[in-house]
């Protein structure tokens, strides 16, 4: 087994989180930021224009929320398969 290999396998159990711990870090935020990422349990990877049109927030709100969500780690994000201009953004547990 290579090192690389288990170093990765140990950043994917750092990135899973349990229950507890992702309604712990969830709670904190704020209403926009619960909401975003509700819609994202439902239907992921989605875009920031996608999540402003599930959620009805302006575009402005949802860039505050996916912002909060990524610095407490529960959303990471990747470039889309079908315009890779666009982010889409996806839950972390």
């Amino acid at each position: 087994m290579s090192m690389s290999t288990a170093e990765d396998r140990a950043a994917a159990a750092e990135d899973t989180l349990s229950k507890d711990e992702y309604r712990d870090r969830l709670r904190e935020l704020p209403p926009s930021a619960k909401l975003v990422a509700k819609v994202l349990e439902t239907d992921s990877p989605l875009s920031q224009g996608q999540l402003a049109e599930e959620s009805l927030l302006p575009d402005r709100t949802v860039r505050y929320a996916l912002n909060r969500l990524e610095d407490v780690g529960l959303v990471g994000s990747r470039y889309s398969f079908r315009d890779a201009r666009k982010q889409v953004y996806f839950l972390k547990h």
